[in-house]
């Protein structure tokens, strides 16, 4: 599976969440997200605008009701050395969330977007996905 079958990511009419790849005009809005004491608090803060493009890393703002509230990432693991997820078969994919806006937080918002994330990249033929949640943040357990 290749980077470019991931980008048509399952939206529709019968879901509220649409999946769009990130762009330039996202840059504030993402940097506005990073900021937020919520996200900091399990991601760190960031040293600089996002990347747009890494290879074999697929970026996505997730919307609800045309709103966006959420950034997702899927990526390829076998591309680092190394890495924790490499025991999953070829063709898998790792994926990292968040949730940008605090008033979204609570309502279910997160297992129901990772669920259509994780339908999608297996309907595009990842034979696994894996997550990597922090163990004390309890809210990303949950909804795992």
């Amino acid at each position: 599976m290749d980077d470019a079958s991931l980008t048509n990511h399952g939206s529709s009419k019968a879901s509220p969440y649409h999946f769009r790849p990130i762009g330039e005009g996202d840059l504030a809005l993402l940097a506005r997200w990073r900021t937020a004491p919520h996200v900091v608090e399990w991601w760190g803060v960031a040293d600089g605008p996002e990347e747009l493009a890494e290879d074999g890393v697929v970026k996505w703002i997730v919307e609800f009701d045309g709103r966006p509230f959420a950034f997702a990432q899927d990526y390829d693991p076998h591309a680092w050395d190394n890495h924790h997820f490499a025991n999953l078969p070829p063709g898998s994919r790792g994926i990292d969330q968040f949730i940008g806006e605090a008033d979204m937080l609570g309502h279910g918002h997160g297992t129901a977007f990772v669920r259509q994330h994780v339908r999608c990249l297996f309907a595009a033929g990842a034979p696994a996905v894996g997550t990597d949640p922090h163990p004390g943040n309890a809210r990303a357990r949950r909804a795992y």
